[in-house]
């Protein structure tokens, strides 16, 4: 627990603190973003404003993890773990692709940053690495850090994947995810207080694991989950680098985090799933990423076929801008739907055990 405690704060206080650095620098650089011309008139007072904030949140991330293993080594606490290390890593490398993209935005001036192919041949890159590597590393148990059943709360032994779908049902999540969390980033302090929320329920996830672990007490509800200890180590960090984001990216905003973060966060969110054995818990979790990305998806299948608008603008959120909500009423209506999901997915999660107990 005190490895949890130790993650959680080193990462909130490491994001606070770099975070308005970041903002200092940024602004003398110019490194402002670019606001679409075909969004909602009230966001073109934000362009300017830094961004590639997402920089802090993934310094945070590692300073977290890495100073609570640090810190743990006088508690005889065991070191990082390949569950923990390729989440990470995961999450890394997602957030150096959306860092590319937000890099060529402010260098050409303009909201287009990596083409699209270029975008999708870095999230498939990432995915299927991620995929490969996440069914070695078997422990003592013969336990790996992934498993190619899909899962809702623990494996489900009717759908096992061969190694080729197994990539290619990790090829959609973590594309999914990354620009589902992407597609949210479009209110100040959305995307970032959303996915401290998520994050706290899988900090509440991994732990249970790891009290109910089938590697140090086989029983009726255990889990097969390869390091749930080191997995609820990164969510913590993670959910303290996302609210020190947040104290600044809060509206008014004074930095985004831009793909650089979002993409990283995304990231971060299929990785859980896929090494927590959650994948279906996942989307009640995240519901709200979920129904950002499915309104996309709904306008554009529906606009082509039929020639018709079911949202006044997509992602969702500018929908209810644009039905003159203020952007803070938007927030904060959303935020509380995330802490719903959030709530229902753990309820959920519970409520799975003990029938498993029972």
């Amino acid at each position: 627990m005190i490895l949890i405690l130790f993650a959680g704060g080193i990462a909130l206080a490491v994001s606070i603190l770099l975070t308005p650095v970041l903002i200092r620098v940024f602004s003398q650089h110019g490194f402002g973003q670019e606001i679409r011309v075909e969004g909602p008139a009230s966001h073109q007072s934000k362009r300017g404003t830094p961004t590639m904030g997402g920089i802090a949140i993934v310094v945070a991330l590692w300073a977290g993890y890495g100073g609570a293993h640090l810190l743990g080594i006088r508690y005889d606490a065991d070191g990082p773990s390949a569950s923990a290390l390729l989440v990470l890593g995961l999450t890394t490398v997602l957030g150096l692709v959306g860092f590319a993209d937000d890099y060529i935005k402010l260098r050409n001036r303009r909201n287009l940053g990596l083409t699209a192919k270029a975008k999708y041949v870095g999230q498939i890159s990432a995915a299927i690495v991620f995929a490969i590597l996440v069914l070695q590393f078997p422990d003592r148990h013969g336990l790996t850090p992934g498993s190619r059943h899909l899962s809702y709360v623990r494996d489900i032994a009717l759908f096992y994947m061969p190694t080729l779908a197994f990539v290619g049902f990790c090829c959609v999540l973590i594309i999914a995810w990354s620009n589902a969390v992407n597609l949210t980033d479009g209110l100040d302090g959305l995307a970032a207080g959303s996915m401290s929320l998520a994050l706290g329920a899988y900090s509440v996830i991994t732990f249970w694991q790891y009290r109910q672990s089938c590697s140090a007490d086989p029983r009726l509800g255990c889990y097969d989950v390869r390091d749930p200890l080191d997995l609820a180590v990164v969510c913590a960090a993670a959910a303290g680098a996302s609210i020190g984001f947040l104290w600044w990216n809060a509206a008014p905003a004074k930095i985004f985090m831009g793909d650089t973060g979002s993409l990283a966060l995304g990231g971060l969110l299929a990785g859980l799933s896929l090494v927590t054995k959650t994948e279906l818990l996942a989307v009640v979790i995240g519901a709200l990423f979920v129904a950002e990305i499915s309104s996309v998806v709904i306008q554009v299948a529906v606009f082509r076929t039929n020639g018709i608008r079911v949202f006044r603008m997509a992602p969702i959120h500018h929908h209810f801008e644009l039905a003159s909500w203020p952007e803070t009423t938007v927030i904060i209506r959303l935020w509380l739907l995330a802490a719903v999901a959030s709530a229902l997915g753990m309820a959920l999660f519970y409520s799975e055990y003990l029938s498993a107990v029972g």
